[in-house]
Parts: C-alpha cells; sequence; structure tokens
C-alpha cells in the first residue's frame, strides 16, 4: 500500500490555478534513497525516483533538453 500523501512534505505544485488536483512535487524522507522524491498527477498516480534520478531531470530541464515538450503543438518524440 502506498503512502498517505498527507506523511510526505510537498515541495511544488505544479498549476495551482484551479481545484482539480495539479500535479505535486513531494519528499519522502522516510522512504528507500531510490524513491525519495515522489511526483503525483492530477489521476492519482505517482512516481517516484531517487534523488539523483531528480537532479538528472532538472539539468535536462536546465540545459534545454526539454524545451521541445513543453508546448504540445511543438512536441515532437525522438
Amino acid at each position: 500500500m502506498s503512502k498517505p500523501l498527507t506523511s510526505l512534505e510537498p515541495l511544488a505544485t505544479f498549476c495551482g490555478n484551479c481545484n482539480c488536483g495539479c500535479p505535486q512535487l513531494w519528499f519522502d524522507q522516510d522512504a528507500p534513497l531510490e524513491k525519495k522524491v515522489v511526483l503525483t498527477d492530477d489521476f492519482g498516480q505517482r512516481v517516484q525516483m531517487s534523488q539523483d534520478q531528480f537532479q538528472d531531470l532538472i539539468e535536462q530541464a536546465r540545459s534545454g533538453a526539454l524545451d521541445g515538450f513543453a508546448h504540445p503543438e511543438g512536441a515532437s518524440l525522438p
């Protein structure tokens, strides 16, 4: 069973302009190293990753590697 969201530390909310259950980023201090960062979507699903994996995601975003996917009309799959 997944840990309830109330036991996780919230880090960021993406969108936040509505009450539709926007995607959120959480930190779970008690989780194993490979599952400390938790990303939830507005459909109740979650992805767990290590802090190293999350750092790699941040670095790719900063480098512009993900920019083409930020706007659906400009997105193309590799």
